[in-house]
């Protein structure tokens, strides 16, 4: 954007830094939601909650289910261009 353009949108710079800040923070909540190593951690603890009697056994597949669905549909789990992580 040129210098005209850059002086027009100066009224909106608030908004701007506001909407690059929640996309930060939605990129981060994605990232960590579906980290292969917090997955993990959440499979572990469902299932000390079946051995613990917490919760059923219909329930703890539905929520393993979910759990392995995210780490099938995650973003490390695609074959997409490499971001800087390794694995």
């Amino acid at each position: 954007m040129g210098l005209i353009g850059e002086v027009l949108m100066l009224p909106f710079a608030p908004v701007r830094g506001s909407l690059w800040a929640v996309n930060q923070v939605l990129a981060e909540a994605e990232r960590l939601y579906y980290d292969p190593a917090t997955v993990r951690a959440e499979l572990a603890q469902l299932e000390q909650q079946l051995e613990s009697g917490e919760i059923s056994e219909e329930e703890f597949d539905r929520q393993e289910d979910e759990l392995l669905d995210r780490l099938e549909t995650g973003p490390h789990s695609g074959a997409g261009p490499d971001n800087g992580t390794t694995r």
